[in-house]
């Protein structure tokens, strides 16, 4: 069932997202207006710029149409400057070529997704007749200042020609494309009524689905004693006897985890947004969806730590949203009342704080900012994590010493730590706010209670200290003897 509501909610989410985003550009259309590119400036020694030759199948007459008659429009809008006239051509592009051969003129390659120009230059020695004085032209426009051309699409061979109107050299003039479509507002239609059902089908599937999954109380985990720690707790057994080069795989070997995480994980979305409502209402978390999005938040933290967030065991995680006696685990104790209020701040006023500072944890470090002139702006390029980077580290060292550094898994397993109790509060599981601290070792509860953890094998892992001698028990003066001064 869950998988089914994940499907369903999943396209319905696919296509009324698509439905919106084009009754949006119907809305841009109305009174005969185009969805037009920005304005560009596109420039040439030449007499003229053309555009290459495109051709077009749209009406009944021709066997592979693409598109019936009158369904596209489009539009070409310029200007050159308050004084100077400039023409806008569309024509056969035998016919442009017939009246441009020996002319010096440039191409426009291509424009990009941005209407950004990139040119091939013709060389020639003629000076062309005016455009406007040519007679094969489809449609075509010229004056001062703005002028636009619209043109329905037709089946045939075509090219775009901007000049001067009086065909002289060179030419400058700042153009704009736009299309516009008759059947963007009935498509739009039909991807809503088509997609809203399929989300509303998904997301009742998804909740039914996830109250029927989850875990209980983690194998193994001491509740004898919580003073001081957080009720979200992560627990992390580093494998005394790692492999050195397994490390290099286990993204191929994690592939089917993957996998099923993102379908857990849109689940997990979607029971959370129920959650807070039901919050809202109710004060009280559902006991099942509770229990199903601890489960798989316990589902990507053992795949995690076997793979890329901490590389502390080589056993092979289980496909369970279950506690197990697998050497990685998180829980989250269940909070039989939560704040009514707090529901709608605490997922992004309250943990803002927390973010930044995780971002800057396990956000990209080292990214390259540089100027993309197809785009064009500032593109970030290249960058890894800070804890991708320890990560990195740890995995190097064990490659060429077969050792886990001890200081540095503590380290990983408390950045993971603060990570996963910031997850906890914002997926609205608990009202008490995160600490701001790494608790560091497999284990928190040890450090901040103050127990003793159990002696574990550490080779070849570093080594324990040994331990210190007990001090020998004061001697009794013997009977008869004086005590020394």
């Amino acid at each position: 069932m869950l998988v089914i509501g994940v499907l369903f909610a999943t396209i319905g989410l696919a296509l009324s997202s698509l439905g919106l985003t084009a009754g949006w550009v119907a809305l841009q259309q109305q009174e005969g207006s185009y969805l037009s590119t920005a304005t560009e400036q596109y420039a040439s020694d030449g007499h003229a710029i053309t555009s290459e030759n495109f051709r077009i199948f749209v009406d009944g007459s021709v066997d592979n149409a693409v598109l019936p008659a009158g369904v596209l429009g489009f539009a070409l809008q310029g200007t050159a400057g308050s004084e100077s006239e400039v023409f806008l051509g569309i024509g056969p592009a035998d016919e442009v070529a017939d009246y441009l051969e020996g002319v010096e003129h440039t191409v426009v390659r291509s424009v990009g997704t941005t209407f950004q120009p990139r040119y091939r230059e013709i060389l020639g020695t003629g000076t062309p007749a005016p455009p406007g004085e040519q007679e094969f032209w489809t449609e075509s426009v010229e004056g001062v200042g703005f002028q636009e051309l619209e043109w329905e699409l037709a089946s045939g061979d075509w090219a775009i020609v901007v000049m001067n109107a009086d065909a002289s050299a060179p030419v400058d003039v700042g153009l704009r494309a736009g299309v516009r479509s008759s059947v963007i507002g009935p498509a739009a239609v039909a991807l809503l009524l088509v997609g809203l059902p399929l989300l509303v089908l998904g997301i009742p599937l998804i909740v039914l689905g996830a109250s029927g999954l989850g875990g209980g109380t983690p194998v193994g985990a001491p509740h004898d004693d919580r003073r001081g720690v957080y009720p979200a707790r992560l627990r992390g057994e580093l494998d005394p006897q790692l492999s050195r080069w397994l490390w290099l795989v286990k993204w191929l070997l994690a592939i089917p985890h993957y996998l099923v995480l993102i379908v857990l994980w849109f689940a997990f979305l979607v029971t959370t947004i129920v959650a807070g409502f039901a919050i809202l209402f109710t004060g009280r978390y559902p006991r099942g969806l509770f229990n199903f999005n601890v489960g798989v938040l316990r589902w990507s933290w053992r795949v995690g730590f076997y793979s890329y967030s901490a590389l502390g065991t080589d056993r092979y995680p289980p496909f369970s949203l279950s506690s197990t006696e697998y050497p990685a685990d998180f829980d989250v104790e269940y909070p039989e009342k939560l704040s009514n209020g707090l529901v709608l701040v605490k997922w992004w006023l309250l943990a803002l704080p927390h973010l930044l500072i995780l971002g800057a944890l396990t956000g990209s470090a080292g990214q390259v900012w540089e100027w993309d002139d197809q785009t064009p702006g500032f593109e970030a390029r290249g960058g890894i994590s800070l804890i991708g980077i320890l990560v990195l580290i740890a995995a190097v060292i064990l490659l060429f010493t077969g050792r886990y550094r001890r200081g540095l898994f503590d380290f990983i397993l408390g950045i993971n730590r603060w990570v996963f109790r910031v997850i906890a509060y914002v997926a609205l599981m608990r009202d008490e706010y995160p600490p701001f601290r790494l608790d560091q070792g497999p284990d928190e509860l040890f450090e901040v209670v103050g127990l003793t953890a159990p002696d574990e094998p550490r080779s070849p892992i570093e080594p324990a200290a040994p331990p210190r001698p007990a001090a020998p028990p004061p001697r009794r003066p013997q009977q008869g003897s004086m005590p020394a001064d």
